[in-house]
């Protein structure tokens, strides 16, 4: 079993049902999914199409070494002139986590991601909306172990959204710190 998920299960929700009063164990906010998402438009705009070809399915490789779960490309909605965007060229790679990949993918951002970061000083509160879920951005991607920095041609910047099912950003926030996220006080 993985150990994020043993935390949640031991640590996690006895100590949430204490400070905020759950009388079931069903009822502490939980995380739901973590959608990894990573935009570019900059690097394939103005390339001929064979070299924007390579570009994207480079960064989809490896978006699925650190997820291990195949990404979606994502579509330019509209065609917009200034940013040499056609309307259906792919702008983006999307991925969503559930499940034990989440848990996994987790335990790594949270133990080795974010740690090797550069000039990384915590998580900012500020990052959770109202409804608690947190968004953070990672501007290089070979802050994973997956990827080796030798290989990679282009460096690309990747956005986590931790979803969680806390009614509050208070709620929110104290799940993540109970489950180890490096959020500054």
């Amino acid at each position: 079993m993985n150990r994020l998920r043993e935390k949640y299960q031991k640590e996690v929700i006895p100590e949430m049902m204490k400070k905020f009063g759950y009388t079931n164990a069903l009822a502490v906010p939980k995380i739901e999914k973590v959608v990894v998402n990573c935009g570019f438009g900059k690097l394939i705009s103005g390339k001929t199409s064979e070299e924007q070809k390579k570009i994207y399915e480079a960064i989809l490789e490896d978006l699925a070494l650190i997820t291990g779960q195949l990404p979606i490309l994502t579509r330019a909605k509209k065609s917009i002139s200034g940013f040499k965007i056609r309307k259906g060229l792919p702008v983006g790679a999307q991925v969503t986590l559930r499940g034990k990949r989440m848990y996994d993918f987790l335990e790594r951002l949270i133990h080795i991601g974010l740690p090797r970061s550069r000039d990384f000083r915590g998580i900012d509160p500020k990052s959770l909306d109202k409804e608690g879920n947190l968004t953070i951005g990672i501007k290089e991607h070979i802050a994973f172990p997956e990827i080796s920095p030798e290989k990679v041609k282009n460096i690309f910047g990747l956005e986590i959204t931790v979803v969680t099912t806390a009614k509050n950003k208070e709620e929110g926030l104290e799940l993540l710190k109970l489950l180890g996220f490096p959020i500054k006080v």
